[in-house]
């Protein structure tokens, strides 16, 4: 090994990191603030007992979810297919980053986070029978939105940075098509 091997990471070396660091650093801090904030929950607070964060506006409310995302549920099969589909859409998540430019950022980015979310619910389904915890509850004292925890926050804006991701992706494309396709017409 030389002293520029000690000094200057090789450029594959760096890019290869790139995707990898950002989506394991960000998914295993989402998954484990997810987890520790589960726990804190179970411990701290009584079931469908409110408490006052910022008054009305957010809450923390204990609750357990047998289901899925807003209670979906399936009746006495939610937990096995739920466990089921989550297990099998980390497989997916995995596929996906593998398929990624080793120098992409934002696309590991949302697949950390959606992944974070999957396993941090799988978690709990796999824990217990009682469901997945959820505790942060906001809204207005008139309306509820769905209580929910850390790992749906993290689906939820790794799906949303996901889609955009996407949505832009299939703008430049379109774009370009476009632009080949007056190119290629015949000159008058």
């Amino acid at each position: 090994m030389t002293e520029s091997d000690l000094t200057a990471p090789s450029s594959a070396k760096s890019v290869r990191g790139s995707r990898d660091l950002i989506f394991w650093s960000v998914m295993l801090s989402v998954l484990t603030l997810d987890v520790i904030t589960k726990r804190w929950a179970e411990r701290a607070l009584e079931l469908h007992v409110p408490v006052d964060v910022l008054g009305a506006a957010l809450r923390w409310t204990l609750t357990y979810n047998t289901g899925a995302a807003m209670s979906l549920s399936i009746g006495n099969l939610s937990r096995p297919f739920f466990s089921i589909v989550a297990i099998l859409m980390v497989v997916y998540l995995f596929r996906l980053l593998r398929g990624t430019a080793r120098d992409a950022r934002a696309v590991p980015l949302a697949l950390a986070l959606i992944t974070a979310g999957a396993l941090g619910n799988l978690v709990d389904r796999l824990r217990h029978t009682l469901g997945v915890v959820d505790f942060i509850d906001v809204g207005t004292s008139g309306w509820r939105f769905w209580i929910f925890n850390v790992a749906d926050i993290g689906v939820t804006c790794g799906a949303a940075l996901l889609a955009l991701l996407l949505w832009r992706e299939d703008r430049v494309a379109s774009t370009l098509q476009v632009t080949s396709l007056t190119d290629q017409s015949p000159e008058q």
